[in-house]
């Protein structure tokens, strides 16, 4: 296959995927933007027990969920499905190569879209009279 027919692969800063699950947490942290990476290495025995905790959750067949919205995306979560908590459910998120650097909250957002519709009883001084009559 020539270049253009192959489907381009995902690059992270100069490195493939395969690679970078190659490399230790530490290693993978030289890669990251600053905070992620201070992150990364201030708590990465956290980092590398939950990605042991979710591969053996995976390998039962299990469903991850996880109340931990700081943690860092690392390579090797890449092709997981994690559900991560929003305050009063769990959001599935799936992890793409893009994901990395990123906190899991930024892909389960807190808050819904306001939806506003029309005005009702009550919402206008015009309204209310309306009401009484």
């Amino acid at each position: 296959m020539t270049e253009q027919t192959e489907r381009k692969k995902f690059k992270y800063r100069g490195k493939d995927i395969e690679e970078l699950k190659a490399l230790d947490t530490r290693e993978v942290a030289k890669y990251l933007p600053s905070r992620a990476r201070r992150t990364v290495l201030r708590n990465f025995q956290e980092v590398e027990n939950f990605v042991k905790r979710c591969r053996a959750k995976q390998a039962k067949g299990k469903k991850i969920k996880t109340h931990k919205r700081s943690m860092v995306v690392v390579p090797q979560m890449v092709g997981m499905n994690i559900q991560v908590h929003r305050g009063n459910n769990f959001v599935p998120v799936e992890i793409v190569p893009e994901m990395i650097g990123h906190v899991l909250g930024e892909f389960a957002p807190t808050r819904n879209r306001v939806a506003h519709t029309k005005v009702g009883v009550g919402a206008t001084k015009g309204s209310k009279s309306k009401s009484k009559k």
